[in-house]
């Protein structure tokens, strides 16, 4: 008889690019945090470094925007054992963010915290505009909240959160990989993990 087909190979790299390990049981969580804004920033890095995070035993929690950052640090009180890496949105020199990063940077023990950002808008934008099939993300006018305008652009219903969550869903959906990223947004996110997994 023919011989049965060969099983298709597993994949070699997980969705960040990194080689699979194999985990014996689940790790224990590292004390060290990464902490973003919001739940749509940790779903994208779920999405793309999950497995890598899982593998490190690294939590991402969103802490529900920036200018919670000094609250939650102070709560948390990070060491250099205990490090915190913080993702933020619109990190751009003098810009609100940026004030309430340097903030809240102050005080804490050197070496605890690394606040890292983007210069994008929201986190929706980390993703590459030719994965949802246009060549640039498009501009939306001040005074206008910045998804239900990306969600009008789109010509996607915004009236409600459902509706701002099912746009994010779709672009979500588009994500698979770590070229889908922008890599001002990928470093970032790189370079948290070194950061938080460092001996």
């Amino acid at each position: 008889p023919p011989a049965a087909p060969p099983a298709p190979p597993r994949s070699r790299s997980t969705a960040s690019g990194s080689r699979p390990v194999e985990l014996q049981g689940a790790r224990v969580a590292r004390a060290s945090r990464i902490w973003v804004e919001g739940t749509h920033d940790a779903e994208l890095v779920e999405r793309i470094w999950g497995d890598d995070l899982r593998y490190e035993g690294v939590v991402v929690e969103p802490i529900g925007g920036v200018d919670r950052l000094a609250e939650r640090l102070a709560v948390f009180g990070p060491t250099p054992q205990q490090r915190v890496g913080m993702l933020v949105d619109h990190l751009l020199p003098g810009t609100k963010e940026s004030h309430l990063a340097e903030d809240a940077a102050r005080g804490v023990v050197p070496g605890s915290l690394l606040v890292v950002g983007h210069p994008y808008i929201d986190v929706w934008q980390a993703v590459r505009p030719e994965r949802l099939g246009i060549p640039a993300w498009p501009r939306i006018p001040r005074g206008v909240e910045w998804k239900v305008g990306i969600c009008h652009a789109f010509g996607w219903p915004a009236e409600t959160q459902e509706d701002i969550h099912n746009a994010w869903r779709r672009i979500l959906g588009r994500v698979h990989r770590l070229t889908d990223l922008q890599p001002e947004f990928a470093g970032r996110v790189e370079e948290l993990i070194d950061f938080v997994t460092a001996a």
